[in-house]
């Protein structure tokens, strides 16, 4: 075994592009020889021995030009995980390979250990569960960078290997998370390598179909487009050249993913996109990209509002290049990429880049400062797994302060979103925005170049919720939620020890005891819950109900409340205890609709709903009162769902007749009873459908328009 693992050394020498010292040479060799003995025996459903995994992973990782530690790192990934049973422990790696491997490798363990794929997918846990397993993840990301770059070459090498999976939902599942959760990552890292390969990957096993048929499309025209390409590239490198500019050009080809998401997004055929092929240009400096660039466009003429310096002003995530379409001698379209050799590798590798020219990783580098402060300020306020993936998202645009300071923002970002990025107490006073010079509303969506300026109220209370309608990055959701959640947190507080109370009642016991359960300790541990005054504060705001912590002392109670059937549970407009699902019945005295202020009341018929200001609950006891909220999309205007309820018209002399006419019209349930009062008035009173009170509102303000109608009331009861 010695002569392999020799070999597999000058691989990595190779592939790192540099020959290692002697204490380095002997550590690879003993990681190698420790994780083939630790994997004997195991093997992948390839048929391949299980070693050959964590050996090609190790090299991924030295092909991003990492560090040894890095590499021996991969190939012990898997040892704690899959080894077990034999004994395998982190502190005895530690005392083989030092504690900087050992925290790798411990990281990369807790991330597979989370079951990534099978929670984000796993309808019966909430989106709080999920969000907590990828604020996980992204924690062990932000303790040492290493970890996230050995598990992307990790997943890299499983998905160039998918292909042997026999069961076709673990490769759909698999092939989902990459494109949701690694692949965003690699983009966020600068890694676009990787990224393109995870995109491709995951679109060839999610759509073979589409994927088969634009291979064979790509192939086609490429074969078609090469004698064009190489013109080009010859032309532009013989300008480069008498120009006295040292430059490679070079032909680049989309990849698979990114042509079939524009086709999609954008409606088109694959013959109508132009942009198959663009090329590249690798110089030696910055100031030689200017240079091309000029030289570039004197040969063709340049699309108006198609070029982009992300040198002067790079994405979020460092990638820096000049970008350019120009339009050739045939009347196409053809872009342009040029760069430096420097910003070519940190284009292609991102943040593992900065191993490869020695520059160092420490806390004042921009690669951990980005990555910190992203998990600080953006993933751990989030409260919504769609908001994480929204965060994920890559398309972005770059905005200006007055002063000319850079900010990148996530593409239909508006002036408040901008406000936040700035600082969180300039967000919080918000008044108003000027852009360009002009005032814009607070839903004006940024573009490119955009200059904003932030009109601040100090004298403010703070943010409004209706922010939250108009802010499109996560982060300033999150800044927002979080606001408003310290505000109300002692308020909170008390509606949760509320229901603690109600809880106590049902089970006959003390808070305290309740809190001191084992059953409420681990509740609290799986859950993410730190304190009982978090549990409360949660109880508080819903996302954590009554029934949640009931069903933990009374599981077969809470099973009877959800047998009820499917039709039923599909058509009830209110959430009981934070739960859908529970039967109601709407009462018949108060009549209320969504967007009515209202109670739930256990009785014998089940959870009756009432207005709040129903004469009937007056004497009902507490213990009969269980919490219930609207259903949102019933509160929408879009509901198709329609509640009946009372109104009296009051109708001047003689105006009755055509009054009730047009009443005739309106969506009636099946009464519509005329009382003549005098000679003077006449009241109509009718029984009517409608969605929700915004719906009544509109049909109020309707009829009070009507020529003779004096008054319109809504009537509680019949």
């Amino acid at each position: 075994m010695i002569v392999v693992a020799e070999k597999y050394l000058e691989d990595i020498e190779k592939l790192l592009g540099k020959k290692l010292g002697d204490e380095e040479q002997d550590l690879l060799i003993k990681a190698y020889e420790f994780a083939r003995q630790a994997h004997e025996g195991q093997m992948r459903e390839s048929g391949e021995p299980f070693f050959t995994h964590v050996v090609e992973v190790s090299k991924l990782v030295a092909e991003l030009k990492l560090d040894v530690t890095a590499v021996v790192s991969a190939l012990l990934h898997d040892v704690l995980e899959d080894c077990k049973d034999k004994g395998y422990t982190l502190e005895q790696i530690a005392d083989e390979f030092g504690s900087e491997v050992a925290r790798i490798v411990d990281g990369v363990t807790k991330i597979n250990e989370l079951n990534i794929e099978t929670k984000i997918e796993d309808e019966t846990l909430s989106s709080r569960i999920k969000l907590a397993t990828l604020q996980k993840m992204i924690m062990a990301m932000a303790a040492d960078l290493r970890v996230i770059l050995v598990k992307l070459c990790d997943r890299l090498h499983n998905m160039r290997t998918l292909h042997h999976v026999k069961d076709p939902e673990k490769i759909a599942r698999k092939s989902r998370e990459t494109l949701k959760i690694y692949a965003p990552i690699a983009h966020k890292l600068g890694i676009h390598r990787i990224m393109w390969e995870l995109e491709d990957l995951a679109f060839k096993h999610l759509h073979p179909d589409d994927y088969r048929k634009l291979k064979k499309l790509v192939a086609r025209k490429l074969s078609e487009r090469e004698r064009v390409t190489n013109m080009y590239i010859n032309k532009l490198g013989d300008a480069l050249k008498s120009a006295g500019i040292k430059a490679e050009v070079t032909g680049r080809v989309k990849h698979f993913y990114s042509i079939w998401r524009k086709m999609k997004e954008k409606n088109k055929e694959f013959d109508e996109i132009y942009d198959l092929i663009a090329l590249r240009v690798i110089t030696d400096d910055k100031d030689a990209c200017y240079s091309a660039l000029g030289i570039a466009h004197s040969i063709w003429n340049p699309v108006p509002g198609r070029f982009k310096d992300y040198i002067a002003v790079p994405k979020s995530n460092g990638y820096k290049s000049l970008h350019t379409t120009v339009i050739t001698e045939r009347g196409e379209y053809l872009e342009i990429q040029i760069r430096s050799r420097k910003m070519h590798e940190e284009a292609e590798y991102g943040l593992a880049a900065h191993w490869a020219y020695k520059e160092g990783l420490d806390t004042k580098n921009k690669w951990i400062t980005r990555l910190i402060e992203w998990h600080s300020e953006v993933v751990s306020g989030l409260s919504h797994l769609k908001d994480l993936e929204t965060e994920l998202e890559m398309d972005e645009v770059f905005v200006f302060t007055p002063k000319g300071e850079v900010k990148h923002l996530p593409k239909g970002a508006t002036p408040i979103d901008f406000a936040y990025t700035i600082h969180t107490e300039i967000g919080h006073h918000y008044a108003g925005a000027k852009v360009n010079g002009r005032m814009v509303p607070i839903n004006y969506e940024l573009q490119m170049g955009d200059v904003v300026e932030i009109i601040v109220n100090k004298n403010s209370s703070g943010p409004s919720l209706d922010w939250l309608k108009y802010a499109k990055s996560p982060r300033t959701r999150a800044k927002i939620r979080r606001f408003f959640k310290e505000k109300y947190h002692q308020e909170l507080v008390e509606r949760g020890k509320e229901v603690l109370r109600r809880l106590s009642k049902r089970l006959s016991t003390s808070v305290d005891e309740i809190l001191e359960s084992e059953k409420i300790q681990n509740f609290m541990i799986k859950n993410g819950i730190g304190s009982t005054e978090d549990l409360m504060s949660r109880l508080g705001d819903g996302s954590i109900t009554f029934y949640d912590l009931l069903k933990l002392f009374e599981p077969t109670v809470v099973t009877k409340k959800h047998k009820k059937t499917p039709k039923s549970l599909k058509q009830s407009p209110v959430i009981v205890e934070g739960l859908t699902g529970i039967d109601v019945n709407m009462a018949g005295c108060c009549h209320p609709i969504p967007g009515d202020p209202i109670v739930g009341v256990i009785s014998r018929r089940g959870i009756t709903i009432h207005h709040e200001k129903c004469s009937n609950i007056k004497n009902v006891p507490d213990d009969k009162f269980v919490e219930v909220t609207w259903a949102r999309q019933f509160l929408s205007t879009d509901s198709t769902v329609y509640l009946p309820t009372w109104l009296e018209i009051e109708v001047r002399s003689g105006k009755a007749g055509s009054i009730v006419a047009y009443v005739e019209h309106l969506n009636l349930s099946h009464k519509l009873v005329v009382n003549r009062k005098d000679d003077n008035v006449t009241f109509i009173k009718l029984h009517i459908l409608v969605k929700n009170s915004t719906h009544l509102e509109e049909l109020i303000n309707t009829l009070k328009g009507i020529d003779g109608v004096e008054k319109v009331r809504r009537l509680r009861h019949n």
